[in-house]
């Protein structure tokens, strides 16, 4: 399918304070050892839970463990009171918020990343042992595709079209971006049963915690007229439905965290749309119990 996003705005995401990868070998630095790396993060946050879902597809419970944070940051500064002392250990009087996801390394006792989509890859292409191919060869420019679609053409219009303070011109363009993105994916999905093609890649997970982010974020800021047009995507809901059905998906979701993590966050007005919900994401969340079943399709 094709996956050219409507025009929108630039990223806003913040840059990550530590961009490390893991290498092929010893010369690398940072190179695949099984638990020698902790992933920190919470399935609150949209970063958080796309890691963790690629974590949970890999199964990658032992040789990467995951150590989950508070869905609401326990630091004035909006940072972790667990990740402190990593960060304090990984530059010097660094005065940032002590923010996830985090990948560290045990040995050293520092950080190796904060960069969500670079940790998703190192651990499908270093750990990943063909467990599914998440990041097929010659795939990459159109995963790339898809992660700007979400983040401008979903995540950054629907921002746009539930902001108070913005007029209604600027609330009604946000949502034809919004609803134009949604169409290309309606298109693409009603033809075949992934992204790229028949097998899942990396394109779905993005995807779909866009998908929960519209819903149970989003959805909160906009009129009901605007959620009506917006579940009127069959195929794109019944896609996100099933893969909420897959246990790396829907057993990593924290929807209660979710929740008061964007009630601590929000300064916006709660509008009508709060009280149209799409899917029944609590029929497929699961608590973390522990190691989960490796991914097959779902």
């Amino acid at each position: 399918m094709s996956v050219t996003p409507p025009a929108a705005h630039p990223s806003t995401r913040p840059a990550p304070a530590f961009r490390g990868r893991i290498g092929r070998d010893a010369r690398s630095g940072h190179y695949a050892v099984p638990r020698r790396y902790r992933l920190h993060l919470t399935t609150a946050d949209p970063d958080g839970l796309r890691i963790a879902v690629v974590h949970g597809l890999l199964g990658l419970d032992r040789a990467c463990p995951l150590t989950l944070l508070p869905a609401v940051p326990d630091c004035p500064d909006g940072g972790h009171l667990a990740l402190r002392p990593l960060y304090d250990a990984s530059a010097h009087h660094y005065t940032g918020p002590a923010v996830g996801p985090v990948l560290s390394d045990d040995w050293s006792g520092r950080i190796v990343s904060t960069h969500g989509p670079d940790i998703a890859r190192d651990l499908a292409r270093r750990f990943g042992g063909g467990r599914p191919t998440l990041y097929p060869c010659g795939a990459g420019s159109e995963i790339e595709a898809v992660e700007r679609m979400c983040a401008q053409g979903i995540e950054e219009a629907a921002q746009r079209a539930g902001a108070a303070h913005a007029d209604a011109t600027e609330r009604a363009e946000a949502l034809d971006t919004l609803l134009a993105t949604l169409g290309v994916l309606e298109r693409g999905l009603s033809a075949q049963p992934y992204l790229i093609g028949d097998r899942m890649t990396a394109a779905d997970v993005e995807l779909w915690v866009a998908l929960v982010q519209l819903d149970t974020v989003h959805r909160h800021h906009l009129d009901a007229g605007a959620v009506q047009r917006i579940a009127g995507h069959p195929a794109l809901w019944a896609y996100a439905r099933r893969l909420a059905a897959h246990p790396a998906f829907g057993g990593h979701l924290d929807l209660d965290g979710i929740d008061r993590r964007h009630r601590a966050r929000c300064r916006g007005l709660e509008a009508a749309g709060a009280a149209v919900q799409i899917l029944d994401w609590a029929a497929h969340a699961t608590p973390d119990q522990g190691p989960r079943p490796q991914a097959g399709r779902p």
